[in-house]
Protein backbone atom coordinates (compact mmCIF):
# COMPACT_ATOMS: atom_id res chain seq x y z
CA UNK A 1 0.00 0.00 0.00
CA UNK A 2 1.25 3.55 -1.15
CA UNK A 3 2.90 5.64 2.04
CA UNK A 4 0.89 8.85 2.95
CA UNK A 5 4.08 10.91 1.61
CA UNK A 6 3.25 9.12 -1.94
CA UNK A 7 0.05 9.94 -2.00
CA UNK A 8 1.32 13.01 -1.35
CA UNK A 9 3.59 13.74 -4.49
CA UNK A 10 0.52 12.09 -6.10
CA UNK A 11 -1.46 15.03 -5.35
CA UNK A 12 1.38 17.65 -5.89
CA UNK A 13 1.79 15.60 -9.52
CA UNK A 14 -1.98 16.15 -10.54
CA UNK A 15 -2.44 20.03 -9.71
CA UNK A 16 0.81 20.47 -11.61
CA UNK A 17 -0.78 18.71 -14.32
CA UNK A 18 -3.65 20.58 -13.33
CA UNK A 19 -1.77 23.84 -14.02
CA UNK A 20 -0.23 22.84 -17.36
CA UNK A 21 -3.47 21.85 -18.71
CA UNK A 22 -5.49 25.29 -17.97
CA UNK A 23 -2.31 27.20 -19.65
CA UNK A 24 -2.29 25.02 -22.81
CA UNK A 25 -6.35 25.83 -22.78
CA UNK A 26 -5.15 29.63 -22.54
CA UNK A 27 -3.30 30.23 -24.66
CA UNK A 28 -4.80 27.79 -27.16
CA UNK A 29 -8.08 29.78 -26.88
CA UNK A 30 -5.90 33.10 -27.83
CA UNK A 31 -5.53 31.84 -31.11
CA UNK A 32 -8.60 30.20 -32.21
CA UNK A 33 -9.91 33.90 -30.96
CA UNK A 34 -7.08 35.24 -33.44
CA UNK A 35 -7.42 32.96 -36.36
CA UNK A 36 -11.39 33.39 -36.36
CA UNK A 37 -10.57 37.52 -36.42
CA UNK A 38 -8.46 36.66 -38.98
CA UNK A 39 -10.89 34.24 -40.68
CA UNK A 40 -13.68 36.85 -40.28
CA UNK A 41 -11.89 40.04 -41.57
CA UNK A 42 -10.75 38.73 -44.60
CA UNK A 43 -14.15 37.60 -45.51
CA UNK A 44 -15.37 40.61 -47.22
CA UNK A 45 -11.95 41.28 -49.43
CA UNK A 46 -12.53 37.20 -50.78
CA UNK A 47 -16.09 37.82 -51.65
CA UNK A 48 -15.44 41.29 -53.29
CA UNK A 49 -12.36 39.41 -55.33
CA UNK A 50 -14.71 36.64 -56.33
CA UNK A 51 -17.08 39.08 -57.57
CA UNK A 52 -14.27 40.98 -59.62
CA UNK A 53 -13.19 38.32 -60.94
CA UNK A 54 -16.95 36.61 -62.22
CA UNK A 55 -17.12 39.93 -64.02
CA UNK A 56 -14.10 40.07 -66.00
CA UNK A 57 -14.46 36.58 -66.77
CA UNK A 58 -18.36 37.92 -68.21
CA UNK A 59 -16.52 40.77 -69.72
CA UNK A 60 -13.80 40.06 -71.47
CA UNK A 61 -14.21 37.23 -74.52
CA UNK A 62 -12.45 35.81 -77.76
CA UNK A 63 -8.63 35.78 -78.02
CA UNK A 64 -7.79 38.91 -76.53
CA UNK A 65 -8.57 38.04 -72.83
CA UNK A 66 -6.29 36.93 -70.53
CA UNK A 67 -5.44 32.92 -71.17
CA UNK A 68 -6.17 32.61 -67.03
CA UNK A 69 -9.91 33.97 -67.30
CA UNK A 70 -10.62 32.03 -70.95
CA UNK A 71 -9.21 28.98 -70.24
CA UNK A 72 -8.14 26.45 -73.19
CA UNK A 73 -11.90 25.87 -74.41
CA UNK A 74 -11.58 22.27 -72.87
CA UNK A 75 -12.52 20.51 -70.26
CA UNK A 76 -11.10 17.03 -71.01
CA UNK A 77 -7.89 17.55 -68.15
CA UNK A 78 -9.25 18.91 -64.65
CA UNK A 79 -7.28 19.32 -62.41
CA UNK A 80 -8.28 19.01 -58.67
CA UNK A 81 -6.35 20.92 -56.26
CA UNK A 82 -7.15 20.11 -52.51
CA UNK A 83 -6.35 21.82 -49.43
CA UNK A 84 -6.26 20.53 -45.77
CA UNK A 85 -4.11 20.59 -42.61
CA UNK A 86 -0.22 19.33 -42.26
CA UNK A 87 -1.59 17.97 -39.03
CA UNK A 88 -4.70 16.36 -37.35
CA UNK A 89 -6.97 16.09 -34.58
CA UNK A 90 -9.47 18.85 -36.02
CA UNK A 91 -12.53 16.35 -36.04
CA UNK A 92 -13.90 16.14 -39.58
CA UNK A 93 -12.27 19.63 -41.12
CA UNK A 94 -10.16 17.18 -43.76
CA UNK A 95 -12.84 14.32 -43.89
CA UNK A 96 -15.33 16.41 -45.25
CA UNK A 97 -12.86 17.94 -47.58
CA UNK A 98 -11.55 15.06 -48.85
CA UNK A 99 -14.97 13.33 -49.42
CA UNK A 100 -16.54 16.83 -51.33
CA UNK A 101 -13.00 15.83 -53.45
CA UNK A 102 -13.59 12.54 -53.83
CA UNK A 103 -16.94 13.01 -54.85
CA UNK A 104 -15.87 14.99 -57.81
CA UNK A 105 -13.40 13.17 -59.32
CA UNK A 106 -15.68 9.76 -59.38
CA UNK A 107 -18.29 11.82 -61.39
CA UNK A 108 -15.52 13.19 -63.36
CA UNK A 109 -13.99 10.14 -64.18
CA UNK A 110 -17.38 8.42 -65.35
CA UNK A 111 -17.87 10.84 -67.28
CA UNK A 112 -14.20 10.21 -69.30
CA UNK A 113 -12.33 12.93 -67.90
CA UNK A 114 -8.81 12.94 -67.18
CA UNK A 115 -8.33 13.78 -63.39
CA UNK A 116 -5.17 14.78 -61.94
CA UNK A 117 -4.43 15.88 -57.78
CA UNK A 118 -2.72 18.84 -56.48
CA UNK A 119 -2.44 18.00 -52.75
CA UNK A 120 -1.94 21.34 -50.41
CA UNK A 121 -1.38 19.32 -46.97
CA UNK A 122 -0.42 15.95 -45.68
CA UNK A 123 -3.89 14.66 -44.33
CA UNK A 124 -5.66 15.68 -47.61
CA UNK A 125 -3.03 13.34 -49.54
CA UNK A 126 -2.69 10.49 -47.25
CA UNK A 127 -6.26 10.09 -47.87
CA UNK A 128 -6.76 10.54 -51.51
CA UNK A 129 -3.41 8.28 -51.79
CA UNK A 130 -5.82 5.18 -50.68
CA UNK A 131 -7.72 5.18 -53.97
CA UNK A 132 -6.23 7.92 -56.20
CA UNK A 133 -2.46 7.27 -55.43
CA UNK A 134 -1.78 7.46 -59.07
CA UNK A 135 -3.49 10.51 -59.99
CA UNK A 136 -2.14 12.67 -57.53
CA UNK A 137 1.02 14.09 -59.58
CA UNK A 138 2.25 17.64 -57.34
CA UNK A 139 1.97 17.52 -53.12
CA UNK A 140 2.34 21.00 -51.41
CA UNK A 141 4.11 20.81 -48.24
CA UNK A 142 3.09 23.81 -45.76
CA UNK A 143 4.18 22.45 -42.52
CA UNK A 144 7.08 24.88 -42.69
CA UNK A 145 4.94 27.76 -42.28
CA UNK A 146 3.55 28.88 -39.11
CA UNK A 147 0.89 30.66 -39.70
CA UNK A 148 -0.58 30.04 -43.05
CA UNK A 149 -1.11 33.44 -44.89
CA UNK A 150 -0.35 34.80 -48.21
CA UNK A 151 3.18 33.55 -48.65
CA UNK A 152 1.82 30.18 -48.22
CA UNK A 153 -1.21 30.96 -51.23
CA UNK A 154 1.37 32.06 -53.18
CA UNK A 155 3.28 29.54 -53.10
CA UNK A 156 0.35 27.22 -54.80
CA UNK A 157 -0.70 29.87 -56.61
CA UNK A 158 2.66 29.75 -58.47
CA UNK A 159 2.61 25.77 -58.79
CA UNK A 160 -1.08 26.29 -60.26
CA UNK A 161 -0.09 28.56 -62.96
CA UNK A 162 3.37 26.48 -63.96
CA UNK A 163 1.32 23.85 -64.83
CA UNK A 164 -1.54 25.43 -66.71
CA UNK A 165 1.13 27.40 -68.52
CA UNK A 166 2.92 24.07 -69.24
CA UNK A 167 -0.17 22.78 -70.73
CA UNK A 168 -1.06 20.03 -67.98
CA UNK A 169 -4.72 20.77 -67.68
CA UNK A 170 -7.77 22.79 -69.17
CA UNK A 171 -9.66 23.12 -65.88
CA UNK A 172 -9.02 23.72 -62.12
CA UNK A 173 -10.68 23.32 -59.31
CA UNK A 174 -10.12 24.35 -55.74
CA UNK A 175 -11.59 22.28 -52.95
CA UNK A 176 -10.96 23.77 -49.23
CA UNK A 177 -13.25 24.57 -46.05
CA UNK A 178 -15.27 27.78 -46.02
CA UNK A 179 -15.55 28.84 -42.60
CA UNK A 180 -19.22 29.71 -41.36
CA UNK A 181 -18.46 29.54 -37.45
CA UNK A 182 -15.74 27.83 -35.07
CA UNK A 183 -17.99 24.59 -34.99
CA UNK A 184 -19.00 24.93 -38.78
CA UNK A 185 -16.95 24.56 -41.92
CA UNK A 186 -18.14 24.07 -45.01
CA UNK A 187 -16.76 22.15 -47.39
CA UNK A 188 -16.16 24.30 -50.82
CA UNK A 189 -15.21 23.53 -54.48
CA UNK A 190 -14.01 27.21 -56.11
CA UNK A 191 -13.72 26.82 -60.05
CA UNK A 192 -10.13 28.51 -60.57
CA UNK A 193 -9.55 28.26 -64.10
CA UNK A 194 -11.17 29.33 -66.31
CA UNK A 195 -12.54 31.52 -63.97
CA UNK A 196 -16.65 32.13 -63.10
CA UNK A 197 -18.70 32.91 -60.10
CA UNK A 198 -18.02 30.88 -56.96
CA UNK A 199 -19.73 27.60 -56.80
CA UNK A 200 -20.06 25.59 -53.75
CA UNK A 201 -19.97 21.54 -53.39
CA UNK A 202 -21.49 19.52 -52.44
CA UNK A 203 -24.91 21.49 -52.04
CA UNK A 204 -26.44 18.91 -49.54
CA UNK A 205 -23.33 19.34 -47.30
CA UNK A 206 -23.73 23.07 -46.76
CA UNK A 207 -24.53 23.74 -42.95
CA UNK A 208 -23.38 20.73 -41.80
CA UNK A 209 -20.89 21.51 -38.58
CA UNK A 210 -18.01 19.39 -38.16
Amino acid sequence: MPSLKEFRNRIASVKSTQKITKAMQMVAAAKLKRAQAQAEAARPYADRMARVIANLAAAVKGDDAPALLRGTGKDQVQLVVVMTSERGLCGGFNTQIVRAARERIAELLAAGKTVKILAVGKKGRDQLKRLYADKIVRYIDLSEFRNIGADAAAIVGAAVTEMYEAGEFDVATLFFSRFRSVISQVPTALQLIPARARRRHPARSQGRGL
